[in-house]
């Protein structure tokens, strides 16, 4: 296990890289810093050749690069446009898109895998057709629509919530834009656990469980439940960093200032520091995301051996 660990983090380093560089090429291609900064109006020659030399945009891409990485390896992302440091900006948004995060994955993870065994284990009857043309429905309908709906009837109409997330953002208020932005992922994991479920419920180490006479429940929790959450498991970890990169439109909605909000700033005022930042951050939780569902598969398979 732990040489598999090495190995897993030294094939990390290329990856981190390579992801890092192209979004940094990327960022830098595609708009104009300068202009982005000095707004509408057009900035004279001067003002613009001082910005550049102040930002460092007066050097080669790539050095502007490497310059960018020895920065990161020492803690620092850089500074806004605004004059403020990247950091003290992911200290603030950071703690409240992992919040919303948390509350999106546990209805994933209650609700999703909850209703993915009761029709996995019903295949065919009335709940299972009644749940997959729900989860049809809320596949469908665009995240925004959902969100912009439950606002306006749980927030505006009803009274219910707030329309819009104060800038504590506790749990409490996190919970309806929580249910938006695990909306589509629900449906996912709902999805994909009935079919896990329901193929793994012909097996044979299931059918030998239940000619032993062990309890339908043990049954079900410590053979079939198991062996089919590998593959939503998988879903779960690569979904982490995209529910916390991809809620820019929940958090414009719920006016929820977390990692989608700097990110939208970041994009719409050109601010490459500030997005290339955030962007280098959502990386590495991809890259941890994925490898500890790599050794969460051990955990649900015993079959699954580390060399």
């Amino acid at each position: 296990m732990g040489r598999y660990v090495v190995r897993r983090l030294l094939q990390m380093i290329p990856v981190f890289i390579g992801a890092t560089l192209l979004i940094f090429l990327m960022v830098n291609v595609m708009g104009d810093p300068i202009a982005g900064l000095c707004g509408d109006r057009q900035c004279d020659p001067a003002t613009a050749a001082q910005l550049e030399k102040e930002f460092g945009l007066d050097k080669p891409v790539w050095q502007q690069y490497l310059t960018y990485m020895g920065n990161v390896f020492t803690g620092d992302f850089g500074t806004a446009f605004n004059g403020q440091k990247v950091t003290e900006l992911m200290s603030t948004a950071f703690p409240v898109t992992i919040r919303l995060t948390i509350v999106a994955i546990l209805f994933e993870i209650v609700i999703g895998i909850t209703l993915g065994v009761v029709t996995g284990l019903r295949r065919g009857k009335p709940v299972d057709t009644s749940v997959l043309m729900l989860t049809l429905v809320v596949i469908s309908i665009p995240t925004f629509v959902t969100g912009l709906l439950l606002q306006l009837l749980l927030g505006v109409e009803w009274g219910w919530i707030k329309p819009s997330v104060s800038t504590d953002a506790t749990f409490s208020e996190l919970i309806v834009p929580g249910l938006v932005l695990a909306s589509v992922s629900l449906a996912y994991v709902t999805r994909l656990t009935r079919t896990s479920i329901a193929e793994n419920r012909r097996s044979d180490y299931v059918r030998t469980a239940v000619a032993k006479g062990l309890p339908r429940r043990r049954v079900i929790t410590r053979h079939l439940l198991r062996n089919s959450l590998i593959p939503v498991v998988t879903f779960i970890g690569t979904d982490i960093g995209a529910l916390m990169g991809g809620a820019i439109v929940t958090e414009r909605i719920f006016n929820i200032h977390g990692v989608g909000y700097q990110l939208y700033q970041g994009i719409l005022r050109q601010n490459t520091q500030t997005v290339v930042g955030f962007v280098t951050v959502l990386v590495l939780v991809f890259l941890v995301a994925n490898l500890l569902v790599d050794l969460l598969y051990a955990v649900l398979d015993p079959r699954i051996r580390y060399a």
